[in-house]
């Protein structure tokens, strides 16, 4: 996991490196939760791993069959894995800390230096994989403007305000190399939580500018993301989309509505009147777009583990909307392929209990065994959202990836 260098007051490290499963946990929605809490009790180490989005199930309190997941999923991640590592680099302030189960100082610097000889392996590996064709969506423009027009149906009969709705890009049948991928991904996107996720013949490589939960201590924030423009070359021109956005009525009220279903989420777990806004409608600069992002605080009440307060939260409400349970239900209805591990969450646990996960969104996805690549974009879908401009953010969302897979 790579900050790439944005300074925030909320980041902990820089970078970290784990690697070695020595044992882990990997449970189906259900008892997910628990079983994390279990492990974690058992070992009191490091742990890192991922929360996909089925874990809905589990979360939303509702009978497995309430919530049908029978949809397509060509990555299959499991619900919940988390691994304790043999290996744990941790590059904070310009120092790194390289630790492991009976590490030796002449180990750490062979670690080191194997990691420093990584650009260069990376750089041998290159080309060589399939040529890349142009990618399948299983929702066409057609069928996504009626999905749109369909949903906001259900927003005017008051069945719910806003709903993130996703479509999949996927390329069958190629061979890439992921770690080469991702490294042309992060030079091109350098995101705050990007990271590099290996799980025997899966892949995540990911370019997210969101964090999904962060919890230290007793103190835990939340940063959704709702508002989303494109940047410009001119640099006048740039300054305008950045004050468009922040002026936006409809992006205002996108964010407002995920800040206030965040608020809620983490008031559950936390000491009564303890939950603020510690900044709404901040605009935020990236490679390619700039996004308005709010920062919602609480602190955890005594007694309320980071599971719990994990579980009360996810999935986070920038990818479902609100209220969470109709458009989970809507989102099972109208998308035509699993999330799985698209808009989860991918991170890390402490010896102590803290947390930090991102929201695993700008990503790519890959399936070594079964070549099958893919790429789900979406956007906020409201009253007010013109169906075309929709279909086109999830164009622009998507842009990035394809100058990755065509350099």
């Amino acid at each position: 996991m790579d900050n790439n260098g944005y300074t925030s007051p909320y980041h902990r490290y820089e970078a970290l490196l784990a690697t070695e499963a020595l044992e882990h946990v990997v449970c189906p929605a259900g008892a997910a939760f628990p079983a994390l809490q279990q492990f974690h009790n058992g070992c009191r180490d490091w742990l890192f791993g991922h929360l996909a989005y089925d874990l809905y199930h589990e979360t939303a309190g509702l009978p497995q069959d309430a919530l049908p997941s029978s949809l397509t999923d060509g990555i299959a991640f499991p619900d919940l894995f988390f691994f304790r590592p043999r290996v744990v680099m941790l590059l904070q302030q310009h120092q790194v800390s390289i630790g492991g189960e009976d590490f030796s100082p002449e180990q750490s610097r062979a670690v080191y230096e194997a990691c420093r000889q990584m650009p260069e392996q990376v750089a041998q590996q290159g080309a060589g994989g399939s040529p890349v064709s142009a990618p399948l969506g299983r929702i066409d423009r057609a069928a996504y403007l009626e999905a749109v027009k369909a949903l906001q149906e259900h927003i005017h009969r008051g069945d719910c305000y806003e709903v993130n709705f996703c479509r999949e890009n996927y390329i069958p049948d190629i061979r890439v190399y992921p770690l080469t991928l991702f490294d042309k991904l992060n030079r091109l996107s350098p995101a705050p939580f990007a990271a590099y996720y290996r799980l025997d013949d899966k892949y995540l490589l990911c370019a997210s500018p969101e964090r999904f939960l962060q919890q230290q201590g007793r103190a835990v924030i939340s940063q959704p993301i709702k508002g989303t423009a494109r940047r410009m070359r001119n640099a006048a021109q740039d300054e305008q989309a950045r004050a468009a956005l922040y002026e936006s009525a409809k992006e205002r009220a996108e964010n407002v509505m995920v800040v206030d279903l965040v608020r809620n989420d983490l008031s559950h777990t936390a000491a009564p009147g303890s939950v603020e806004v510690a900044e709404l409608f901040g605009i935020y600069s990236f490679a390619q777009v700039h996004h308005m992002i709010s920062t919602v605080k609480a602190e955890r009440a005594p007694g309320a583990s980071f599971t719990d307060v994990l579980r009360h939260a996810f999935p986070m409400g920038s990818m479902t909307g609100a209220p969470k349970i109709k458009v989970m239900q809507l989102i099972a209805q109208y998308e035509q392929t699993r999330r799985g591990l698209f808009s989860g969450a991918l991170g890390y646990i402490t010896p102590e209990g803290d947390v930090d996960f991102n929201v695993v969104i700008r990503s790519i996805l890959y399936n070594a065994a079964s070549r099958y690549l893919s790429f789900p974009t979406g956007s906020a879908i409201t009253f007010y959202s013109d169906p075309e401009k929709e279909w086109e953010e999830c164009l622009l969302k998507a842009e990035v990836m394809m100058q990755v897979l065509q350099a």
